[in-house]
């Protein structure tokens, strides 16, 4: 698979969890956040809730799925991504949370979505 078609799988996958969030009531503030050495895929917020989304979007016949892929190292990167998010635009209102989204994409049709709320916590 080359790199712009990876890419695109991959946005395709981030804007369906977009639209599942936001017909839910969440309300997107930031998509692709980077930090140098870490990346959120979506951040958004519902009632003082701000959830950060890490997204997997994989092919139906993928060698490893997309819950395995959240390894303890890309862990540490979301949640130092996340702490540098909070420190420039958190406020003592909200409560934090990491998310996981596993979207199953079969060409442009999505076959399956997972999203866990509250998948892992900022404990190192």
């Amino acid at each position: 698979m080359s790199y712009n078609n990876a890419k695109t799988i991959g946005n395709n996958g981030e804007d369906a969890v977009c639209d599942f969030l936001v017909r839910n009531g969440y309300e997107i503030i930031k998509r692709n956040f980077t930090i140098k050495g870490g990346e959120i895929d979506i951040i958004a917020l519902k009632e003082n809730t701000v959830a950060f989304v890490e997204v997997k979007t994989r092919k139906p016949d993928s060698l490893v799925d997309g819950e395995s892929s959240v390894t303890v190292k890309k862990k540490q990167l979301i949640i130092r991504t996340a702490e540098e998010f909070i420190n420039k635009f958190g406020n003592d209102e909200n409560s934090y949370r990491f998310d996981v989204a596993v979207v199953i994409m079969d060409k442009d049709k999505i076959l399956k979505m997972k999203y866990y709320a509250g998948a892992f916590d900022a404990s190192k």
